[in-house]
């Protein structure tokens, strides 16, 4: 599960990026919207891990939508920044979770 939360924090970092309303968007389109083909591989990859390590996977979920729709101008920057906060929220608690769950092993 630390892989998992791990990657949807690093996946919170980039979606950030791409969600800054000038600089994000002027560097997906000078890049042909291969950052959104990146980011769309990069959540299904998460997804993954996170579903193989049982943990939540709403927040590369989001990743996921917000890459395939990123294409549009505008709601693709507002669906960067709910794909950030879900990701890092998503983050967060993955990783409190292993935490909480490796004290009660001990």
């Amino acid at each position: 599960m630390i892989a998992s939360g791990v990657l949807k924090l690093i996946g919170a970092v980039f979606e950030f990026f791409l969600g800054i309303p000038l600089i994000g968007g002027s560097f997906i389109l000078n890049l042909l919207w291969t950052p959104l083909i990146f980011m769309l591989i990069y959540h299904i990859i998460t997804l993954a891990i996170s579903k193989s390590g049982r943990a939540p996977i709403w927040g590369p979920a989001v990743g996921i939508i917000a890459s395939t729709v990123g294409i549009i101008p505008g709601v693709g920057m507002l669906l960067h920044w709910a794909a950030f906060f879900c990701l890092l929220v998503d983050g967060i608690l993955t990783l409190m979770k292993k935490e909480d769950s490796s004290t009660i092993n001990l």
